[in-house]
């Protein structure tokens, strides 16, 4: 079975709402109707190995958060639209960034829930 071009798919948010990134590529491409671009989540085993707990981007500890958004601004480029995970409204300044970076680059950007 040949699918059609798949539409790709930014994810964009908090790293505290991984797992919800997590869901929401998985919703987006079980029919093989979408291809999504996101954070890159790390298990908490993994995390917990390398003494970052309590901590929620892990690229500032390590000292890569810049180069990591950067190459976030870099998927929204690859990307045909941008989804931003906005649980209980929240948006920090680099979701905010990335928001502000789709648009001005006529991505369209739809939320999880609803923005006030």
């Amino acid at each position: 079975m040949m699918i059609k071009k798949p539409k790709v798919i930014c994810i964009c948010g908090s790293t505290r709402f991984a797992d919800l990134h997590a869901i929401a590529r998985w919703e987006f491409e079980k029919t093989g109707e979408n291809i999504c671009l996101m954070i890159n989540y790390l298990p908490e085993w993994y995390t917990k190995e390398n003494g970052w707990n309590g901590h929620d981007h892990y690229g500032e500890i390590v000292g890569n958060k810049e180069l990591l958004d950067q190459l976030h601004f870099r998927k929204i480029d690859l990307a045909d639209e941008v989804y931003v995970i906005n649980k209980d409204g929240y948006i920090g300044e680099s979701t905010r960034n990335e928001i502000n970076y789709a648009l001005n680059n006529n991505k369209p950007v739809k939320y999880l829930e609803p923005i006030e």
